[in-house]
């Protein structure tokens, strides 16, 4: 059996104090051994055999090989196993790294989702809102038509109801006309066959009678007066007037023959309404 002899009495004294030395060093040699390998600095095959060496000293220095092999196999056991957990740790850590990528990504998309979301809603009720001011564009629009046409029927309406109106006014006008001329004709008519006939001079005797039954006769009055006078009257024979236009007499004659025609009002009803005249002129000769 090879061993390694830490603090052996035969050694040398000045080698014998260098065992001791590495002996009382073994926790700071296995605290740097594991150092060493945790750094990556020493191999991990050197640094268990060095860790194996130490552990499997006695108090004296003394490792057998067999309580070498025994401390390496427990280390490397436990490296493997400490390098599964490390493994393990690595797998779960890049496993949580990954699902916390996957959920950022997942909320990240969930957002530009809720983001496109939100902006086609919004693009969605700007087309609601121009479809609805469209419709209600084309809803005025048809108002302001019909409104347009019912006030161009209705100014139509009106427009045919005055010239109907007007119309039917020239016609009453015209055939107002026609029959005021046609009476106008019937009148003259009549009125020259009165005047024509025996009527007038019956009607303007009864005048000059009833004149000059009511006359006085002045004495500068001569034997022979003749005089024209002029007489205005009006429906119903009250005399507004009377003036001797012509007269062979002096004024006192005059002045008489025009207060006969006053004291004579009212003057006799014709005997036929076409031969009354607003003024007339007759003869005034008394000794006739």
């Amino acid at each position: 059996m090879h061993r390694v002899i830490f603090g052996d009495p035969n050694l040398d004294p000045e080698l014998r104090a260098l065992t001791d030395e590495a002996s009382a060093l073994v926790p700071q040699v296995l605290a740097a051994a594991g150092q060493l390998r945790h750094d990556g600095s020493l191999c991990q095959s050197t640094a268990l055999a060095l860790h194996a060496l130490i552990c499997a000293a006695d108090a004296r220095g003394v490792a057998t090989f067999n309580d070498m092999a025994v401390c390496y196999r427990g280390d490397h056991l436990a490296a493997q196993r400490a390098a599964g957990r490390d493994a393990e740790r690595e797998a779960y850590r890049k496993a949580k790294e990954a699902e916390q990528a996957k959920e950022a990504e997942q909320a990240k998309a969930a957002a530009q989702q809720a983001k496109a979301a939100e902006h086609a809603k919004a693009a969605a009720a700007d087309a609601a809102r121009a479809a609805a001011a469209e419709q209600q564009r084309l809803i005025d629009a048809k108002k302001a038509a019909e409104a347009k046409q019912a006030a161009d029927a209705k100014q139509a309406a009106e427009a045919k109801q005055a010239a109907d109106a007007k119309r039917a006014a020239d016609e009453r006008a015209r055939a107002d006309r026609e029959a005021e001329l046609r009476r106008q004709l019937a009148d003259e008519e009549h009125r020259s066959a009165v005047e024509s006939g025996p009527l007038r001079d019956s009607y303007i005797a009864r005048l000059r009678n009833k004149i000059q039954s009511v006359w006085i006769k002045p004495p500068s009055a001569s034997v022979g007066l003749d005089c024209l006078v002029e007489v205005t009257q009006i429906p119903g024979g009250e005399v507004t007037g009377a003036r001797v236009t012509q007269c062979n007499g002096d004024a006192a004659a005059r002045q008489s023959i025009e207060n006969a025609v006053y004291r004579a009002s009212p003057l006799p009803d014709p005997p036929d309404p076409a031969l009354f005249e607003r003024n007339f002129v007759f003869r005034f000769k008394p000794n006739e």
